[in-house]
């Protein structure tokens, strides 16, 4: 690959390696290999930098809100937490979000087709006063449906580092429950809110996350390859 974008940067400026050529006919290996890097290095920080460019330019999707019950977690764009927040009576629901492609392996055939996102894992943690666990539902999110994969008890967010947490029973098999038990708990979950009226929000909010952490990589790489040269 780095072969290859040498030989197109040469087409492109030929006068630049014939220099180089020039220049090195009666220098050491170590100068030779020290052109070569710095060639490299160029043609990587103009890739970078033309990509990141062109990411930038991306049109964003139309401004979306959530549904009125719910608020947007502060700096929630720059972490990796909840995403949502809610009351329900004194319950507190908070909701994390990401899209199937970070869960299932590149070429699965549950894949987004063409590159969309049209299903997403939810995370949603359903929390009481003085309870050290909460209710944590893992659901798969689509514009039209939810589905739950799993219901199991964990220990709330800032408990976590203060309980050891040995093989811990996760409750069954969601699909072995009886069906009036997994009605249920669907009932009991739209109940809080969560449902398919969160799709086009968190559709929408996990474009700009992607968008954000893939500008951010292109401009990190480029630094720390520049600092290097």
């Amino acid at each position: 690959m780095i072969r290859r974008m040498i030989a197109e940067e040469s087409l492109r400026y030929p006068w630049r390696m014939i220099a180089s050529r020039r220049s090195s006919s009666g220098s050491s290996s170590s100068s030779s290999s020290a052109a070569a890097s710095v060639a490299v290095n160029s043609i990587l920080l103009r890739s970078l930098k033309d990509h990141y460019l062109q990411v930038s330019k991306m049109t964003p999707p139309p401004k979306v809100g959530p549904p009125s019950s719910f608020t947007i977690v502060k700096g929630a764009l720059d972490g990796s937490g909840p995403v949502l927040k809610r009351t329900y009576g004194n319950e507190e629901i908070s909701v994390s979000v990401m899209r199937l492609a970070n869960i299932m392996p590149e070429g699965s055939e549950n894949d987004d087709e063409n590159g969309g996102i049209n299903q997403l894992f939810l995370h949603v943690d359903v929390a009481k006063p003085g309870q050290t666990k909460s209710l944590h539902f893992l659901c798969g999110l689509y514009p039209d449906a939810l589905g739950i994969h799993s219901v199991s008890m964990r220990p709330k967010a800032e408990n976590l580092e203060a309980i050891e947490l040995p093989s811990t029973y996760n409750g069954p098999v969601f699909q072995d429950l009886d069906e009036r038990m997994r009605d249920a708990l669907h009932h009991y979950i739209d109940e809080r809110g969560v449902n398919e009226l969160l799709f086009p929000f968190l559709q929408a909010w996990v474009y700009l996350k992607d968008h954000r952490n893939l500008m951010r990589w292109f401009k990190f790489v480029g630094i720390f390859i520049n600092e290097s040269s």
